[in-house]
């Protein structure tokens, strides 16, 4: 105690200064009518500011939980819009029903491990068989192909991504219908190889490329990327360059996509 009234002490003449400063600077404020325009416009920019930077910083905190709000609302519109159903139009015979015919069905996840500078990458999610995920489920994020389910344990699951060698996408050209196989070449994370499509086929660049519906992991129409560039290969067919619409770096909630009828699909194609 001693030692603060000695450095009160030393230091009063300061303090008393200060004491006056504010005191004249006080009444200037109150008996100029001018100058308390000012005083009063400048706390208000000075409050404003401080509520500008506070709120901010409460949207910023909060980012998550809206990212997590904002994927279940387009999980669930996904799951009733009308691509996700299949058709049961037999000549004049229409069947509305929207319980047996729905095919796909989406869930949402959230990736808490990702790789892009490997040669097989893969994505861990944070759903396993605990929450319905299993093998060959399609995973998408906002409407662009990111992989395929390879493993699924209670609570989580591993994606081969499409930055993966040994991934092959049905993909074609979504202005004529040409189709090909598309994989990634290794080397650029943003950029991938859509093969097999015939020099006849009219493409340019800036063409959107999507997945065929020909497998029974994805949907038709689930955008994959854009032509940046071809080449004549081996003659018949075109080497096309695609810049994937997925940035991999940037990945951070998906769609998981559970087709419905896989298993009959798939227990008909092995019968031949």
């Amino acid at each position: 105690m001693r030692s603060l009234f000695k450095f009160l002490l030393r230091i009063h003449f300061l303090l008393l200064f200060i004491l006056i400063e504010i005191f004249s600077f006080s009444l200037l404020v109150k008996k100029n009518n001018f100058h308390k325009a000012r005083f009063a416009n400048f706390t208000r920019q000075v409050a404003g500011s401080f509520y500008t930077k506070a709120n901010k910083l409460k949207e910023y905190l909060s980012l998550a939980e809206e990212n997590q709000r904002l994927a279940e609302e387009n999980n669930k519109l996904l799951n009733i819009i009308e691509s996700t159903y299949k058709s049961d139009e037999i000549f004049f015979r229409s069947i509305n029903d929207t319980i047996n015919n729905q095919r796909y069905r989406y869930t949402t996840a959230k990736i808490i491990n990702n790789s892009i500078n490997k040669k097989h990458n893969f994505l861990t999610l944070n759903k396993g068989i605990q929450q319905g995920l299993r093998p060959e489920m399609g995973v998408v994020s906002d409407g662009s192909i990111v992989g395929i389910v390879k493993g699924v344990s209670d609570d989580y699951a591993t994606v081969i991504s499409l930055l993966n060698l040994d991934l092959r996408i049905s993909s074609k050209v979504k202005k004529n219908g040409y189709f090909g196989s598309l994989n990634w070449t290794g080397k650029d994370y943003l950029t991938a190889t859509l093969s097999e499509i015939p020099l006849h086929a009219d493409i340019q660049e800036g063409d959107t490329i999507i997945t065929s519906g020909f497998s029974s992991i994805f949907p038709e129409g689930v955008l994959v990327g854009y032509i940046s560039d071809f080449e004549e290969k081996g003659g018949s067919f075109y080497e096309i360059k695609v810049k994937l619409s997925t940035d991999f770096k940037k990945l951070n909630n998906v769609n998981v996509i559970g087709n419905l009828l896989q298993t009959e699909k798939i227990e008909l194609e092995e019968r031949l």
